[in-house]
């Protein structure tokens, strides 16, 4: 089992399953530049193929978000050592939106994936103590935005939560133009079942998340350490390599 820079181990098995969906997520964006670039012709906004693979992906992120919360909190992480992290991914997600503007100008990415993690790990950091309701708060966070097209046509609130301003809730009812969006719902409800979930494992089934890896495992729990500077290299090279050889 690694030990963090802060002294506290890390459980390799969650690491792992980070690892798992940035292996997921790498093959996933390289057939989405081998697309844009002309290489190959798919429909990554309407094919479910795809759309199902980026729900997936992105819940596998989340999840892990959530279990590494409550790792984080059963530990005694402090706040200043939680905001160290923080400011690295809303740093990083301020750097996604520069990027994005450049490439994408009229649907760049203003609430994209580390957009909304910066958010949801706040509140789920706040909520840790809900214990059991955290699988109840999941499960509204994920079936409410079902009932959003109607609730905003009768209240006459469609333009307000659809404008770029207030869509990041993710109470819309229609989706926006841009590369990539992950708003608070239904969102937010998978991290707050990741953290559910890593507190009901710490309980009860300790060994689950705290055994160490397999052998033919341990690339992938070094990957997931390394998440977030893998997320934000990963794509430069790939579409520089692809530059290189147009």
């Amino acid at each position: 089992m690694s030990i963090s820079s802060d002294r506290r181990p890390r459980y390799d098995r969650i690491d792992a399953l980070r690892g798992l969906a940035v292996v997921w997520m790498t093959i996933f964006h390289f057939c989405f530049d081998l697309n844009y670039f002309g290489w190959i012709r798919q429909n990554f906004t309407a094919d479910p193929f795809w759309t199902w693979q980026r729900t997936s992906i992105v819940s596998l992120f989340l999840f892990c978000a959530g279990l590494g919360q409550a790792v984080a909190v059963a530990q005694g992480q402090a706040w200043p050592r939680f905001w160290k992290r923080w400011a690295q991914v809303a740093g990083c997600a301020v750097l996604v939106t520069a990027g994005s503007a450049l490439m994408f100008p009229r649907s760049f990415i203003y609430f994209g994936v580390l957009h909304g993690i910066a958010v949801m790990l706040v509140i789920v950091r706040l909520s840790s103590g809900w214990g059991r309701w955290l699988w109840l708060a999941g499960l509204i966070a994920i079936l409410l935005p079902l009932a959003a097209p109607g609730i905003l046509e009768a209240g006459n609130l469609r333009d307000a939560l659809n404008s770029r301003w207030l869509n990041w809730t993710g109470f819309i009812s229609r989706k926006p133009v841009t590369e990539d969006y992950v708003p608070l719902l239904p969102w937010l409800g998978v991290m707050w079942w990741g953290m559910a979930a890593g507190q009901w494992l710490l309980r009860e089934r300790a060994a689950v998340v705290q055994s160490p890896v397999p052998r033919i495992a341990a690339p992938l729990a070094w990957l997931g350490r390394w998440s977030l500077s893998w997320y934000m290299l990963h794509q430069p090279l790939l579409i520089g390599a692809m530059l290189s050889i147009q």
